[in-house]
């Protein structure tokens, strides 16, 4: 060994064994710093040397919480789903994860992994990290269930402290824009209904289930004009959150779908839906008790949804105003008092909630009125700018007819196409009408001709209810003439 080696090796032994005395001392300053000092100065401690060692370091780190409180924290779910979009494979362990509720497989990044992500050439570590906590029960917003954590989960991220203002400023709105729209991707659609609940200060709530109707604009039994027109509507709709915002109107387009029952109101609802990727909210009117429960469950519908109200013309208190009114006066003058309605749900109030202030409590929703009878109800419901664009649900038209041929017997041609076609425009039919008889057999022959006798029983029927209403309108008419002459005799 040569004697510059010999004079290392003492210098080596050296340091290994300042190391080891440092480190040792330190095990020894830790062992009784835990079994004798207070824990509030260990705490002291530990902050002033942890502040002591950031000094001299150029990164920052930035600490995303899974909940704030009780509340979640919209930051760390929109971080959560941008970072399982983007995960490196070089992760080797990840969080694989499917409720019943949903019809995707969910991807994220396990507790103590790390990715690095770069925005505009700048490298961005982000890792997850999971802290045990004294166990906390939570419970949900109408105290039904209740659930219990022992640990607090977050986010970490790290990067220069010179790009600071390019990440609060540019990377995080980038984040939560892709988040969103891998959020919208991955989601289940929901039909969401009112139901009763037991407890007395929350005596009503909206619970879901998944939505999977199948129908969709291509397969709608429509004239495709208005298919088209309805499209893009919503297309001009979605797109126009800045221009709502610079005219200062809400966020919400409201539609009125009218017409015989079996026109296809509610597949047209699905596919409105399943076209947006919205939710849907059923409301039926006559399960809500007042004005302020409807304005609770109104608030707490999500962003991006389709409230639906069908068969408004049945819910009683929203009639015609003046006919009420006209009702009441005949009971007065008649010695009569007006029954109250059991339900306190009124015009005004409803019409305050989807057009007044409390309209603009959320954005991009769609209202949808559904009615077999227009001429029933209010004017003030249905004036523009509550129901913006109203659509007719006719009966059954050749257009109509052709998809619905499509779309069960998966033919465009058949030579009793002429014919159908002709008695449809001399007897009205609804859709469900035809998908029932087309329902009937695979053979487009043998469907046909049974669809066929189907106009020849549909004419004698409309026949027989044409006679009936002339003569109850006969009757009527008479039985006004008699009140009439025993008036004028009296």
């Amino acid at each position: 060994m040569s004697t510059k080696s010999k004079s290392k090796l003492p210098t080596v032994k050296t340091i290994v064994s300042t190391i080891g005395s440092v480190a040792a001392a330190a095990m020894v300053v830790r062992s009784v710093a835990r079994d004798y000092l207070p824990p509030e100065f260990q705490n002291y401690l530990y902050l002033g040397l942890r502040n002591f060692i950031n000094k001299f370091s150029t990164h920052l780190t930035l600490v995303i919480y899974e909940s704030d409180g009780f509340q979640d924290n919209a930051i760390y779910n929109a971080m959560e789903h941008y970072v399982a979009a983007r995960m490196s494979t070089e992760i080797h362990r990840m969080k694989v994860t499917k409720t019943p509720n949903q019809n995707n497989i969910a991807l994220t990044m396990e507790v103590n992994e790390e990715f690095t992500d770069v925005y505009n050439g700048v490298k961005l570590y982000w890792s997850s990290v999971s802290k045990k906590t004294p166990t906390r029960q939570y419970r949900s917003h109408d105290d039904s269930n209740y659930s219990y954590r022992t640990d607090q989960r977050s986010l970490e991220l790290t990067f220069h402290r010179e790009h600071k203002d390019l990440v609060m400023n540019e990377y995080f709105p980038f984040v939560l824009k892709e988040a969103e729209i891998k959020k919208q991707e991955q989601k289940t659609l929901k039909l969401f209904t009112v139901t009763q609940s037991s407890s007395y200060s929350r005596p009503t709530k909206w619970t879901s289930v998944n939505l999977d109707h199948p129908a969709n604009f291509t397969t709608l039994a429509m004239d495709s004009d208005i298919k088209e027109k309805v499209m893009k509507d919503l297309d001009r709709f979605v797109e126009r959150r800045e221009y709502y915002r610079k005219v200062g109107k809400a966020w919400k387009r409201g539609y009125l779908l009218y017409g015989p029952p079996g026109t296809g109101k509610s597949s047209l609802i699905a596919a409105m839906a399943n076209y947006l990727n919205f939710d849907i909210y059923d409301l039926e009117l006559t399960d809500v008790k007042s004005n302020s429960e409807l304005r609770t469950l109104l608030v707490a519908t999500a962003n991006r949804s389709i409230l639906v109200v069908e068969d408004i013309d049945c819910s009683v208190e929203l009639h015609d105003r003046e006919a009420g009114e006209a009702a009441k006066a005949v009971s007065r003058k008649n010695g009569k008092m007006y029954p109250e309605e059991k339900k306190q749900v009124t015009l005004s109030g409803f019409l305050n909630f989807i057009d007044g202030l409390w309209s603009s409590c959320g954005d991009e929703r769609i209202i949808i009125f559904t009615t077999n009878r227009k001429e029933k109800l209010d004017p003030a419901l249905i004036r523009p700018g509550r129901m913006d664009v109203h659509i007719h649900m006719s009966y059954c038209t050749p257009c109509g007819f052709r998809q619905l041929v499509s779309n069960y017997l998966g033919i465009t041609h058949h030579t009793l196409f002429k014919q159908i076609e002709d008695l449809m425009c001399e007897i009205k039919v609804t859709p469900a009408e035809i998908a029932e008889q087309l329902l009937k057999d695979d053979d487009p022959d043998v469907v046909f001709s049974g669809l066929i006798e189907f106009f020849d029983v549909k004419r004698k029927e409309n026949e027989e209810v044409e006679a009936k209403e002339k003569k109850k309108k006969e009757e009527i008419e008479l039985a006004l003439k008699e009140i009439e002459k025993s008036e004028q005799s009296d």
